[in-house]
C-alpha cells in the first residue's frame, strides 16, 4: 500500500492495524517511501499516540528485518529503561544485569550508545575494552559459560539506519523511541523495564500482555526510568500493580546527587565498577539491589518475596559473585 493510503486513514482518525505498520516498517526498509512521507508519519503518529497494535507492527518489522539471536535457554531476563528521562543516571540496568547474572540467573542484555546521558549500555561495556559480536555461537557460548551476553543494538536492528536522519533532524521524539526496549534479538521471555512516566506504563503493560511475557515495569514518581529510591516508586507486574515507598524494601531515601554518572563515560564506568566490587555510595548500591531485586522476581514468577529477592541480590554483590561474573564477561569477550 502506498504510504498517501496510510495517511489518507490517519487524516480520517483510522488506527493502523499491526500488520500495516509492519509492512510500513519494512516498506521503509526498502526505500518503498521518501522521506517527506516518512516525516508525515512519524508525526502523525507522534501527534495522536501510538496504539498497541502499531507499535507491536513496528516492532515485527524491526525483528523480521534484523539479525535474529537464538540462544538455547528457554529463562532469560533483560533490564532496561526507555531513556529520555534527562537525569544522567550512571548504569543502572547494567550494572543491576551483572547483579542478577553473578546470583546464578541467566541474562541477556541489549542496548547502544547514550542518547541523553553520559553513558549508555555500550558506552560502559565498551569502555571496558568489551569487543561486540553478532556470532551467535560465540553469544551462546558465552550465556552458557558466563551467564551473561550483551547485544549491541547496531549489530542486530539493521532498520534503525533508514530512519536515522530523518529522527535526528525532528524537533521532537517519536514512537522509535518506544520500541528500543522491545526489539531485542533474542525475544528474552523476562523483562524488568523502567519507563519515565505513567502513560508508558500503561503501553507497555499492554504490550507484554500481548506478547505473553513475564514482565516488570517500574517508574518513580518524581521521573526516573527506573527505581531510583528518591521518592515513591510504581511496579507492574503480571501478577500485581503497587505503589512503594523505599522504606518498604527497608531502603533509606537516595538523594539525586548520588545518581549522577557524572561528566565522563571513564567516570561513569568507575561507579559500574564500584557497585560490583561493593564500595559504591550506599546510595547506588541500594539502587542496584533495588532494581535487581525487582528483576530476579520476574524471573522468579513472583514465587518469591521481594525481601527474599533484595537478599538474593544483596549476596552476590557481598560476596564477590557479580564481581567475578563481570570479570569473566570482559576476558570472555575481549
Amino acid at each position: 500500500m502506498a504510504m498517501k493510503d496510510y495517511l489518507d486513514r490517519m487524516l480520517n482518525h483510522e488506527e493502523l492495524s499491526r500488520e500495516d505498520t509492519k509492512n510500513i516498517l519494512i516498506g521503509i526498509t526498502k526505500n518503498e517511501y521518501n522521506d517527506c512521507e516518512i516525516t508525515a508519519l512519524l508525526t502523525g503518529i507522534q501527534m495522536r499516540g501510538i496504539t498497541v497494535d502499531e507499535l507491536l507492527g513496528f516492532r515485527d518489522g524491526i525483528l523480521e528485518t534484523g539479525v535474529p539471536v537464538c540462544l538455547h535457554n528457554d529463562r532469560f531476563i533483560d533490564v532496561v529503561g526507555t531513556g529520555g528521562d534527562r537525569k544522567n543516571t550512571f548504569n543502572i540496568s547494567t550494572t543491576s544485569c551483572f547483579v542478577i547474572a553473578g546470583a546464578g540467573y541467566k541474562v541477556a542484555k541489549h542496548g547502544n550508545f547514550a542518547a541523553t546521558s553520559v553513558s549508555g549500555a555500550s558506552n560502559v561495556i565498551r569502555e571496558h575494552g568489551v569487543k561486540f559480536t553478532d556470532d551467535i555461537d560465540k553469544l551462546n557460548r558465552c550465556l552458557d559459560e558466563v551467564g551473561i551476553v550483551y547485544l549491541h543494538a547496531q549489530l542486530f536492528a539493521k532498520a534503525m539506519k533508514f530512519v536515522g536522519p530523518i529522527r535526528k533532524a525532528l524537533p521532537f521524539p517519536t514512537f522509535f523511541n518506544l520500541l528500543g526496549p522491545i526489539v531485542n534479538p533474542s525475544q528474552p521471555p523476562c523483562q524488568l523495564l523502567g519507563v519515565a512516566n505513567l502513560d508508558q506504563m500503561r503501553l507497555y503493560n499492554n504490550v507484554y500482555q500481548k506478547l505473553g511475557m513475564d514482565y516488570g515495569i517500574v517508574n518513580s514518581i518524581d521521573g526516573y526510568d527506573e527505581i531510583s529510591l528518591t521518592g515513591d516508586f510504581k511496579v507492574t507486574t503480571n501478577d500485581y500493580e503497587k505503589v512503594f515507598k523505599p522504606a518498604d524494601l527497608g531502603f533509606p531515601l537516595c538523594k539525586p546527587e548520588e545518581l549522577l554518572a557524572g561528566a565522563t563515560e571513564e567516570e561513569a564506568a568507575q561507579i559500574f565498577d564500584n557497585v560490583l566490587a561493593n564500595r559504591a555510595l550506599p546510595g547506588q548500591k541500594n539502587v542496584v539491589l533495588a532494581n535487581a531485586a525487582f528483576g530476579i522476581q520476574v524471573l522468579e514468577k513472583g514465587k518469591k518475596d521481594i525481601h527474599e529477592c533484595i537478599e538474593i541480590a544483596r549476596d552476590s554483590i557481598e560476596s564477590g559473585k557479580a564481581l567475578a561474573t563481570f570479570q569473566k564477561f570482559v576476558a570472555f569477550n575481549s
